[in-house]
């Protein structure tokens, strides 16, 4: 059977990451006053709704103190935990638009406090998948529009609407 040069397969679509975000995964709001208070609660629910196994909070509170995941981009902070895949059982994503910033460490200056508002959690199984799943959280987040769009979002909805849209435009 040929193929279309312009027809692209399933196989050959790149994954899109609105297409990961299930309502249960989105947080919107959020009271937490710490790191380690919302990483508990998305990394519990990740677990819960069956991406992670039960040593993934664990290891997701290790790899943050040992490799901070916080960035500034355009002046709202952003960050993005994840784990080594031996703790995920199948791919994901969690996001988290807090109500209030949280102090995270930043990923190049780890004595540079970050003032994070977005996170964006990965369950990864594929260590090469993660750099894809990070290259698709960056091309979002480096949109100052979209960043924007997303702190102001009012329902699971409109995050992924946002995304999807800002993903298509790519």
């Amino acid at each position: 059977m040929n193929h279309l040069p312009w027809k692209v397969t399933a196989r050959e679509r790149r994954k899109m990451l609105w297409e990961e975000l299930k309502e249960s995964l989105i947080f919107l709001h959020g009271e937490e006053t710490c790191e380690e208070e919302i990483l508990k609660k998305m990394g519990h629910t990740m677990i819960c709704e069956g991406y992670a196994r039960d040593t993934y909070v664990q290891a997701l509170l290790r790899r943050e103190k040992n490799f901070p995941t916080g960035l500034d981009i355009h002046g709202i902070g952003v960050a993005i935990p994840h784990t080594e895949p031996c703790h995920v059982k199948k791919e994901g994503v969690a996001l988290a638009v807090l109500k209030e910033p949280v102090i995270f460490r930043h990923m190049e200056d780890e004595g540079l406090p970050v003032a994070v508002r977005l996170i964006f959690m990965l369950a990864v199984l594929n260590p090469e998948a993660h750099l894809k799943r990070l290259q698709c959280v960056l091309n979002i987040i480096q949109d100052a529009r979209v960043l924007g769009q997303l702190l102001a979002a009012e329902g699971q909805k409109d995050i992924i609407r946002i995304i999807k849209t800002k993903e298509e435009m790519l």
